[in-house]
């Protein structure tokens, strides 16, 4: 279906939906305020539109050394469940659809965005400052799905459990805790234990990090599942890593909580994640990690995003001359095609 309504809606720009998002984040409660500016980053407009632009959408992945899953074609109902929101998705995938049928015009998104909230709240007898980034998220699905290929989804989302059963409150709590060091904790330094969460639905979601630690690192000692079986691109734990240089962009990361507790980020992290074109905010603190370049110094919890690629030169055009230093060689094939997507070649 194509109206006055969907047409509107894609004629905005990837910055004209950051800057949405962006103003509407002190409305938006603090459980979600982070998670919904990593799930605009794991889902940019930008290289959805390039794909679909191109003439042939595999060989264009390919170019841009592209690995994992990406888009949300199969992910209209699940791209969003690490947002609290996500149990509120049928009323907000209704309310999105009735304005769709609709047909009428939309002059601002954050605007749209609030109407499609309140209707959602409504119905689901909750607060708008919970359906909020649920809501943003929903509208740019259907952007890139299209109109008819999300009415057509179930709309059935997935049930809270684990941290993701508590309350918002409660889940922006634990999201800042601690694990405890014992009743002598304080008397250790270099030895403390943390925890990195990286699914908040499982009790088992989460791996064990020393203090000063690489996430990556951390993550490969955690041979308590055959991960590749899960995500190809998993060779050693739940976070995929190739390169550990940040040469490869595999390992990037969403903080959904700790990112204060995480090493600040390198000169070449900043270098390579505008390489990659992932959209790293320029705080000491950004929500958008290497996680080969990050190391903690308490509990962080993470979002894994299903897919990587190397769009920064090719679809951003943010980067001029590109330096890549990979310091492994056991994917000379995957590097040569980094450099290549990097370069723009």
């Amino acid at each position: 279906m194509s109206n006055l309504f969907t047409d509107s809606l894609n004629k905005f720009a990837e910055a004209d939906w950051l800057a949405a998002v962006d103003s509407l984040s002190n409305e938006i409660h603090e459980v979600e305020r982070t998670a919904v500016q990593v799930w605009f980053r794991f889902y940019p407009l930008d290289l959805h539109r390039f794909l679909r632009s191109a003439d042939d959408a595999e060989e264009a992945k390919r170019g841009l050394a592209m690995q994992g899953d990406f888009g949300l074609d199969d992910k209209i109902d699940t791209s969003h469940s690490f947002l609290y929101g996500h149990r509120y998705w049928p009323q907000v995938k209704a309310a999105i659809e009735a304005r769709a049928a609709s047909g009428d015009d939309v002059k601002e998104i954050a605007d749209e965005i609030r109407s499609i909230a309140k209707t959602a709240a409504a119905a689901a007898k909750t607060k708008e400052s919970l359906t909020l980034a649920i809501a943003a998220a929903g509208l740019m699905t259907m952007i890139q799905v299209g109109f008819e290929a999300f009415k057509a989804a179930p709309g059935v989302g997935q049930k809270p459990a684990g941290i993701m059963a508590g309350s918002p409150d409660s889940i922006a709590a634990t999201r800042k805790a601690d694990d405890s060091q014992g009743i002598f904790g304080f008397l250790k330094t270099i030895d403390k234990n943390f925890s990195v969460v990286y699914d908040e639905y499982a009790s088992t979601g989460r791996f064990r990090i020393v203090n000063d630690q690489e996430i990556a690192s951390a993550s490969a000692l955690d041979r308590s599942q055959d991960w590749q079986s899960r995500d190809a691109r998993c060779w050693e734990g739940p976070v995929p890593v190739e390169c550990t240089s940040a040469s490869c962009g595999t390992c990037w990361v969403g903080v959904l909580g700790g990112a204060e507790k995480l090493s600040q980020p390198s000169a070449r992290e900043r270098r390579q994640m505008k390489v990659f074109g992932y959209n790293q905010p320029e705080s000491d603190s950004p929500y958008i990690r290497l996680a080969c370049q990050s190391r903690t110094a308490g509990n962080v919890t993470i979002v894994i995003p299903p897919w990587n690629a190397v769009f920064g030169k090719k679809v951003r055009g943010n980067v001029d001359e590109v330096e890549l230093e990979p310091a492994t060689t056991s994917a000379k094939k995957l590097r040569e095609t980094i450099s290549s997507a990097a370069s723009g070649e």
